[in-house]
């Protein structure tokens, strides 16, 4: 399918799973949740009852991985009737600082992309998350040269993103958003009327799914981001 992008002026980048590997390390953590909390509980509902304290727990401490490690140490003392030790929880609490000083791991291509796209269009970062974590990230990435301007996000729904362009200044019909998850980085930009590219990850958490027919909205898919060279 041929998408036309003569239009495009700026281009998003989202920056968890699209610029760097981030969903990996939480499903790593989650493993090692399930086995410390083994003794209370079958890993499937280990795993159930941990997501249902992350969703709970989303609208009073945001994305990222402090959140995480907050709803972990809830969900042990839950699953445990309280009983859970000090020791486990203290897992707990260095497993998710463990997470925080992890090096960046920048995806495939991502330098080439950047290197190829920075002198032709405005490039920002569109990522959301907790703010210390994400400065952190995009520092130690070396990848700050190549962005206008960066932005951490609460939450990436259509309202953010108009907000946003309205601020920068940035036609919404000359805005293209890169990014994994169609939920937050092509659906609400196909909705507001700019264009968006889909670059799947092969690790999507659960409250990213979502199911969309091919024919319901125009994008483009790609199997990994250098791809998008060819369209641009």
């Amino acid at each position: 399918m041929e998408i036309d992008y003569s239009a495009v002026k700026v281009i998003g980048f989202d920056a968890d799973d699209t610029l760097w590997v981030n969903e990996t390390y939480f499903r790593e953590a989650e493993e090692t949740f399930a086995s410390l909390l083994d003794g209370f509980e079958t890993k499937n509902k280990i795993d159930q009852e941990l997501f249902k304290m992350e969703m709970k727990n989303l609208e009073l401490y945001g994305y990222g991985i402090k959140g995480f490690m907050l709803s972990m140490v809830e969900s042990a003392l839950e699953l445990s009737n309280n009983t859970v030790s000090q020791a486990t929880i203290t897992e707990l609490l260095n497993l998710g600082k463990k997470m925080i000083s992890h090096p960046v791991e920048l995806l495939e291509g991502v330098k080439e992309v950047l290197d190829g796209l920075r002198d032709k269009y405005r490039l920002i970062v569109l990522t959301k998350g907790d703010l210390l974590d994400q400065e952190r990230k995009i520092e130690r990435s070396g990848l700050s040269k190549y962005f206008h301007h960066i932005e951490v996000l609460s939450d990436k729904k259509e309202e953010n993103y108009l907000n946003l362009l309205s601020h920068l200044e940035i036609n919404v019909k000359e805005f293209l958003m890169i990014g994994n998850s169609l939920k937050s980085d092509v659906l609400p930009l196909l909705n507001i009327g700019a264009q968006a590219v889909h670059v799947p990850f092969h690790t999507t958490w659960k409250h990213e799914e979502v199911t969309v027919e091919d024919n319901d909205f125009k994008y483009l898919k790609i199997k990994k981001l250098s791809d998008i060279l060819k369209h641009l």
